[in-house]
């Protein structure tokens, strides 16, 4: 399975790069939709979950190499993979991130900027890595995976992931963070503001409270990473909206807001969970926002533009 797909926004070279996949609970995936409704899209399992994608984006910037999300990372054990159904390994002990980096040639020592959209495990989990010996156990505390780049997020995400509570401490995981902290490598964002020239984080509350997406433009051509403001392509309408977001009222808003923003100037989506489309340029269809020029992901490798 080709684990990269590359393709050209404006003058900019990217890369939409599979770094493996898990498996969650359909009903959670699309909160109070039914599921006669959803299941007609995306079929269950046997235990009523759904394969979802953990796809990333690599940017060939002027200013060195960015990437945006980092996947779930190596630190987990067994226990954990099955729970969430995850299938993330790449060859000879690597990473699915690890691996698709390879195949654009590039490895994580290059990247210079990591953006992340949120610090939930499945967004930052690649922040950082451990050596495992031959049995698999891990040997030694958590290192940074990108030893040479400034790890990028909203300052009130980092501080909402480091007090969490019932609801929100399973999805933060602290060995994904805490390293980066002390290593003195983050680069803390205030709202709406240009990270580098080109690319700009938007906040979109909704899911937790300081998600960001990340818009980047070059030569009049726009892609914004949605991360789990929209989390597959099945999230455009208004009211699909997953039961895992913490404020969904602000995700609505939040969805609003994009809409209305991409809708008349043809922006590309690009998704990070959709296992089957990497990206579409959204436009009008019979029955409101809709998708064109649809890129796929497939077990051969990639389909479209």
């Amino acid at each position: 399975m080709a684990r990269a797909h590359t393709f050209t926004l404006g003058r900019l070279k990217c890369h939409a790069l599979e770094t493996g996949s898990m498996h969650l609970d359909g009903g959670a995936m699309f909160g109070i939709v039914p599921k006669p409704l959803w299941s007609k899209r995306i079929a269950p399992d046997e235990r009523n979950r759904i394969r979802i994608g953990m796809r990333c984006l690599l940017v060939e910037h002027p200013d060195g190499l960015v990437l945006i999300d980092t996947g779930l990372g190596n630190k987990e054990d067994f226990g954990f993979h099955e729970l969430y159904g995850v299938e993330n390994a790449g060859a000879g002990g690597r990473t699915g991130l690890e691996d698709a980096l390879a195949e654009v040639g590039h490895a994580p020592a290059e990247v210079r900027l990591v953006v992340n959209s949120h610090l939930h495990f499945d967004h930052a989990g690649g922040n950082t890595w451990v050596e495992r010996d031959d049995e698999g156990v891990a040997v030694g505390g958590e290192r940074l995976t990108f030893p040479n780049a400034r790890y990028v997020t909203q300052r009130g995400e980092l501080e909402f992931a480091k007090t969490t509570n019932e609801r929100t401490r399973a999805a933060y995981l602290d060995p994904n963070f805490v390293p980066v902290a002390e290593a003195g490598r983050w680069k803390l964002l205030r709202g709406d503001v240009e990270i580098v020239p080109g690319l700009a984080a938007w906040v979109t509350p909704g899911h937790v409270p300081h998600h960001q997406c990340l818009v980047l433009k070059s030569d009049g051509e726009t892609l914004i990473f949605l991360a789990d403001a929209m989390p597959t392509s099945h999230h455009l309408g208004p009211l699909w909206i997953p039961g895992y977001d913490l404020e969904p009222l602000k995700s609505l808003d939040s969805k609003k807001k994009l809409l209305r923003a991409a809708e008349d100037q043809g922006w590309w989506f690009f998704f990070g969970h959709d296992a089957e489309i990497v990206m579409g340029r959204l436009g009008q269809g019979s029955r409101g926002a809709a998708l064109g020029d649809v890129v796929k992901s497939g077990g051969d490798g990639f389909e479209g533009v």
